[in-house]
């Protein structure tokens, strides 16, 4: 396996985790922790929760960037040249200039008449 399907496997885990970490959120401010209770007088851990859905989601963003990074640093084998197996292709590539169209060769002139 190369370093580049490593990372690729780590981004679609993470990226996977922080979707579930989003989804457990409520936007209104009840979430996983209102299910805990009540109002304002709640237990003692749930508002860690909150806390703790709110540091996992920034951890797991920063994450996913950092990693998205490194699989572009790794993609490369050396300056210039793409890995092996991402865009490879068993076609040949055509590196000869393309031929005159119709409308780029010269007129004929009619010199009969």
């Amino acid at each position: 396996m190369s370093t580049f399907t490593i990372f690729l496997a780590l981004i679609i885990i993470v990226a996977f985790l922080l979707v579930v970490v989003i989804m457990v959120q409520n936007p209104k401010g009840g979430g996983l922790s209102s299910s805990f209770g009540g109002g304002g007088q709640q237990m003692g851990g749930v508002k860690k929760t909150t806390d703790f859905l709110d540091k996992s989601t920034w951890t797991l963003a920063t994450l996913l960037l950092v990693l998205i990074l490194l699989s572009n640093v790794t993609i490369m084998d050396a300056p210039g040249e793409a890995a092996t197996g991402v865009f490879e292709s068993d076609e040949p590539v055509n590196t000869e200039a393309p031929a005159q169209t119709p409308a780029q060769q010269p007129a004929a002139t009619d010199s009969a008449q």
